[in-house]
Formats: C-alpha cells, structure tokens, sequence
C-alpha cells in the first residue's frame, strides 16, 4: 500500500456515500451492536449515522440483522440481510449491490458499527482522497472507516472483484495510507468493556 498522504489541503469535494456495517449478531457485546448505547445514550447506529452526515455523505445506507427490531435515523436506509450468520464480505457485496443503483456518488466510506467514535474531519479527509481506496492510519497503523471508489464498488457489487475479502482488494487497488488525528479510527467498540476504555481515550 502506498506511504502515508499528509492533509494538507484536500482536492475540491466529490460526492460521496456511506456503507455503515451493522448486520452482526454482536454475541460479544451482548446483542447487535447496531442498537447498542453509547455512555450519552446514542445508539452506535446512531452515532455512526450523525458523523458520516456531518461529513456530506449522501445517500447512507446500513446492513442490519435480519430479525432484530429499533429505532433507525430517518438519514439511513435500512438494508435487512437476507439471513444471520452472513461473513463481512458478503454483506459489504450486499450493500454495494443497493448502492451502486445510485448514480449520484462517486466515491463510498465503508463504516463497522462498532467504530462509532471516528471524528468528522477523518470522512471528510478520506472522502476528498482521488485514489482508487484510502485507509485512514494513526501512528502508522490501519484503521476505520476505509474509503473506495465507484469503480471498486461496482466490481464488488457485479462480482468482478470477489475477493475473498476486501483486504485483498485493498491491497491490489492498490489503498492509499491517509495519517489523520483521530483515535476512534482504532476504537473497536465490540464489547462493553472495550466501549467503555475506547470512550475514555477518545473523550479523556
């Protein structure tokens, strides 16, 4: 993958959308991370949903479980999996196959529910990226949200580009390293405890 991008200044902004991830069962945290609190109360997808608003993406859609019911932002259009138990890649292929319908969008940000710390600059920094994917890193290592173009999202969604997983697609793109600030790209989320330490360093 190529050397970490500084900011500096960002190229004028394309449209861009949003693919949050949240179809899991979420065994670990105790049920679907989608409808999980936050300490003040939003849901991740919730929080998930507001920051990826903040930074102009549109439309945002969200894979979620396919038998468990709560409250949806009315930003997000909700996208049932056809079944529970399905791996990260088939619901990425999923979602990129409701999106790519939308012609609007040029570029995607690929966003884990349980990564619901990340800070508005970061979706804007890597949705004004003019590379096939960008990966956000924090002294040096990789992190969430990942950014990609329409053309790699096309692939996926027409199975052109299969996989097995989107590393590896990343890696063949090839995904260019973007240094940003920002800790919660590396605040895994996916128990109660490792919330509650991810939001101590974030919000400390």
């Amino acid at each position: 993958m190529h050397a970490d991008t500084p900011l500096g200044p960002k190229p004028r902004n394309t449209r861009a959308a949003g693919l949050i991830l949240a179809g899991g069962a979420g065994r670990r945290f105790g049920g679907p991370k989608a409808f999980a609190h936050l300490p003040d109360k939003r849901t991740f997808l919730e929080a998930c949903a507001g920051v990826m608003l903040r930074g102009g993406l549109e439309p945002l859609v969200a894979t979620l479980p396919p038998d468990v019911t709560g409250d949806v932002p009315v930003t997000v259009q909700p996208l049932r999996l056809p079944q529970s138990g399905l791996d990260m890649f088939a619901s990425i292929t999923l979602g990129l196959q409701h999106l790519v319908k939308n012609l609007s969008w040029h570029r995607l940000i690929l966003l884990p529910v349980d990564h619901p710390l990340i800070q508005t600059e970061t979706i804007t920094t890597l949705a004004a990226q003019d590379c096939p994917a960008a990966i956000p890193t924090l002294e040096g290592r990789h992190g969430h949200p990942i950014m990609i173009s329409r053309t790699i999202a096309e692939g996926i969604a027409e199975g052109r580009l299969p996989g097995p997983t989107l590393r590896e697609i990343l890696r063949a793109a090839p995904a260019r390293d973007v240094s940003v600030d920002d800790r919660g790209i590396r605040a895994n989320c996916n128990t109660p405890e490792s919330l509650l330490e991810a939001w101590s360093v974030v919000n400390g």
